[in-house]
């Protein structure tokens, strides 16, 4: 067979990139009815190795995906059916606690910042609590209802919201089903001579895309549970509502522990009006942010993801900019892979005379003229 000649290569890879293009269009066109393929996408990408791991075990894939299908099933109705009463009670006490808490910050936080700065009275603001509260609470309440009546009055978006919802476990179970012969018929449709380094990159970025999805979600799952008890424990109202707030924010390094400590750090304060309660929510966030760096990230992530947390950052609010929830929810899986591609290129590049990158010797280069 004629070897393949780097020309020829790159003559070939536009005609793959256009395909891409498009599709990336297409994609972008479709980005409002996306949400549903996407979600079952990660379902079934995250229960694939369970499948795997029992189809090893004797079991038939469909069987296998059924099972995980179910468990999976069943664990989300069993948190939904525990969690969702529970933080709708603690939003409850939020709404029902802020009148108090800025009623206090009128009667006893601005005069002692007054005394301790020795400022007259005039300097800081006073606050107009109940006619400021009751506008507010009403304007709030307004706009509560209106969305409450237009996502209840529209039958047209109610159908689409019940589509959408029926939608996800349908695409996450034939994809799950089929997942191990959809990933070589992708690859199958690339060049003979590219599989090896399709598949190279395939793996690497499954590494990096499965530490992220699995070892993350478990990092922030288990962090929002540790943050939640600790805080329920030192008597905190909204202690699994922070917690579990502080948990989701995890996804990015570090800003779960800031979100987390500063929101129970003000509802510590409101709620007992006591300096000394500070010091008990510093000791559960720092047990908490002492297991995630020495026992829960070195063992569900490790250090195969190597995103920046700047990069992680941006990755959000660009995936949000250019694709809303749905780019949401691609953002970090497809930084990770243009990470690891970027990474192989950038190895080329080092290698390459542009770079100054020295070729090998020839003999007699060495020799004096």
């Amino acid at each position: 067979m004629e070897p393949v000649t780097p020309q020829k290569r790159a003559a070939r890879a536009w005609p793959l990139l256009a395909v891409l293009v498009v599709l990336l269009i297409l994609l972008y066109q479709l980005r409002p009815i996306l949400t549903p393929f996407v979600v079952g996408a990660l379902i079934a990408y995250l229960g694939d190795p369970i499948a795997d791991w029992l189809e090893k075990r004797g079991l038939g894939r469909g069987l296998a995906a059924t099972l995980v299908f179910f468990v999976i099933g069943v664990v989300c109705i069993a948190v939904m059916i525990f969690m969702v009463p529970l933080l709708i009670s603690q939003l409850n006490t939020l709404i029902h606690g802020v009148p108090v808490a800025y009623q206090w910050a009128a009667e006893t936080v601005l005069p002692w910042l007054r005394n301790l700065l020795d400022l007259p009275e005039e300097a800081l603001p006073r606050l107009a609590v109940r006619r400021t509260l009751t506008d507010n609470w009403q304007s709030v309440g307004k706009m509560m209802a209106a969305a409450g009546a237009y996502i209840t009055g529209s039958s047209i978006n109610l159908m689409v919201s019940l589509g959408n919802l029926v939608l996800i476990p349908v695409v996450a179970f034939y994809l799950l089903r089929d997942w191990d012969r959809l990933v070589p018929r992708v690859r199958n449709m690339l060049p003979l001579d590219w599989h090896a380094k399709a598949g190279e990159l395939s793996r690497e970025s499954d590494e990096v895309i499965g530490a992220f999805l699995r070892g993350q979600f478990l990092v922030m799952l288990s962090l929002g549970v540790i943050y939640s008890v600790g805080l329920a424990a030192i008597g905190l109202e909204l202690a699994v509502l922070i917690g579990t707030v502080a948990g989701l924010a995890s996804i990015v390094p570090y800003l779960g522990f800031l979100v987390g400590i500063v929101a129970a750090a003000v509802a510590a304060i409101l709620q007992f009006q006591d300096w000394g309660v500070l010091l008990s929510v510093g000791v559960v966030f720092g047990i908490g942010q002492l297991i995630e760096s020495y026992l829960l990230t070195p063992n569900l992530v490790g250090d195969r993801i190597g995103l920046h947390p700047v990069a992680v950052i941006f990755a959000i609010l660009a995936g949000g900019q250019l694709a809303g929830f749905v780019g949401v929810l691609l953002a970090l899986p497809v930084a990770a892979v243009i990470m690891v591609f970027l990474r192989h290129i950038h190895e080329y590049y080092l290698g390459t005379e542009f770079y100054g990158a020295q070729s090998e010797p020839q003999p007699g280069d060495n020799d004096a003229g």
